[in-house]
């Protein structure tokens, strides 16, 4: 970890999902930050954004939420979430949420200005790019719609993918488009989900990439999950687990 009194302190919120699901992401996310010149801190405080909560319409919970949030990442110099969904929540969401209490609310603006998806600090903030980096593989990337949409990572990732050696990134017909999970969306529209992430997993299966990649984990899950019950050979990974060197893990879905 980098130590000096001048690096960047960067609070890392892990979310739910990678904690849950995906550790490999926050340990990749970690190695990135640090490789980048950031002293990392995972306050053991942190929880639940309140994402659920605020888009199934509870946002009284998702106000309690938030302010813990808050209260936890406030000392750092930057947060960094390695999923759009979660970092559009705080730095799009957390002020209305928070509507009703002005002082909260502004609290909630100005750590919204030093939120980030990882993709986005790395190239926009601390102008990283992976050195020494080697896949001997072919990948395609989709564009998760939170991370798109709310916060315009599009050209980040697909720049630092660029600098690994031997990686072929291949165009995804519609990249843009939303692989049906929406958290909540997949199990209320279960038929209209699996609808949407079957025409995604076709056009992933069409570019001929070993890889799909993404910046969403919740995104990945789901489009792996399809592409498993497809017998696909695609392997599925967060972006950072490749730009960390860390592709050889068991991929999403795959038996450990």
């Amino acid at each position: 970890m980098n130590t000096s009194p001048s690096a960047v302190r960067v609070g890392f919120f892990a979310t739910c999902l990678v904690n849950a699901m995906r550790p490999n992401v926050g340990f990749a996310s970690l190695k990135l930050l640090e490789e980048a010149g950031c002293t990392v801190e995972v306050p053991m405080q942190q929880t639940c954004c309140g994402q659920p909560a605020f888009n199934g319409g509870d946002t009284r919970d998702a106000a309690v939420l938030a302010r813990q949030f808050i209260e936890t990442f406030e000392p750092f110099d930057h947060v960094v979430i390695p999923s759009g969904s979660c970092a559009g929540m705080v730095k799009a969401h957390y002020e209305e949420a928070l509507a009703d209490d002005p002082a909260w609310a502004e609290r909630a603006r100005r750590l919204a200005a030093r939120t980030h998806e990882i993709m986005s600090f790395l190239v926009d903030v601390m102008g990283y790019a992976p050195q020494r980096r080697s896949l001997e593989a072919s990948a395609t990337y989709h564009d998760s719609c939170s991370g798109l949409r709310e916060l315009g990572v599009h050209a980040q990732p697909r720049a630092m993918l660029g600098k690994i050696r031997g990686l072929e990134l291949r165009p995804l017909e519609g990249h843009d488009v939303c692989c049906g999970f929406g958290g909540t969306f997949c199990v209320k529209y279960a038929p209209i989900s699996n609808a949407i992430v079957e025409e995604k997993a076709a056009a992933v299966e069409r570019t001929g990439a070993q890889l799909l990649l993404g910046g969403d984990l919740g995104c990945l899950m789901n489009m792996a999950g399809k592409l498993s019950r497809r017998k696909s050979e695609v392997r599925v990974l967060h972006t950072v687990e490749v730009l960390a060197g860390m592709a050889d893990a068991p991929a999403i879905a795959e038996p450990r």
